[in-house]
């Protein structure tokens, strides 16, 4: 029992204490993920995970492995963001890949990146003929940047020189049934309003509404939860109508 006990308190202990240090470290693990980054969060997690399972093992040596290994990510990022020859070293530089149509072997050789990877991910840009490509630029996330050559580029509203008016981000009113009431204040809205507007749209419960957000032109979408839908489409394999059969 007493074994049990300990179990679930290195696990809570485990989990909140990477919560905290990965919360120190802050957003950049997981909105750029470079290699560096990668490894760290491995890291992390194998100690955590050490923590949580390992009994035998001295339970505080662990906490200040992960305190030490936390200073140390800190520091080495501070470090990163102050020099560049350093971000250099630990993150890596962009790769061309792609000049003018041609695929540069040689680069993808050095990056240890095959063609069939290079394809995959200007497919998955809609891009289908190498030949259209300007540009294509492995960055040190992994991620892929292209440039379409000037003529393949898609027409937009200012190379016709249409003038389009103004569109900025919506804003959440309701979300799982409630009121958020911080994006009324923010768009000099009030309570009484919104349910004024839910009831011209034969709405008279906040919480049937999944979603209301707001455009900037003023605006509303709406998402029930009960929709009414006459035929909802099933593009499934097995249709439950048929008893699971085709």
């Amino acid at each position: 029992m007493v074994g049990f006990l300990q179990e679930i308190v290195q696990t809570f202990l485990a989990f909140f204490s990477i919560l905290i240090f990965t919360r120190l470290i802050g957003k950049q693990q997981v909105s750029q993920l470079t290699y560096y980054e990668y490894v760290t969060g491995i890291t992390f997690g194998s100690i955590a995970a050490t923590i949580a399972t390992d009994g035998r093992a001295n339970l505080w040596h662990h906490m200040l492995d992960l305190v030490i290994f936390t200073v140390l990510t800190i520091g080495v990022s501070y470090i990163v963001l102050r020099s560049r020859p350093v971000r250099k070293v630990l993150e890596g530089e962009p790769t061309v890949v792609v000049h003018n149509g041609k695929v540069l072997e040689k680069n993808l050789e050095t990056m240890r990146y095959n063609l069939d990877d290079l394809l995959m991910q200007l497919r998955g840009k809609n891009i289908f003929n190498i030949e259209d490509v300007e540009f294509a630029v492995f960055e040190d996330n992994g991620q892929l940047s292209v440039l379409l050559k000037s003529q393949k580029l898609p027409l937009t509203p200012a190379d016709l020189n249409i003038e389009t008016n103004y569109q900025g981000l919506y804003s959440e009113l309701i979300m799982d049934g409630v009121i958020i009431h911080q994006n009324l204040e923010q768009n000099n809205l009030t309570e009484e309003w919104l349910l004024e507007e839910l009831k011209k749209r034969q709405v008279y419960h906040v919480k049937d509404v999944v979603l209301a957000v707001l455009d900037t032109e003023g605006n509303i979408y709406l998402d029930l939860k009960k929709d009414d839908l006459q035929s909802p489409r099933d593009i499934s394999d097995f249709s439950k109508r048929h008893g699971g059969k085709k």
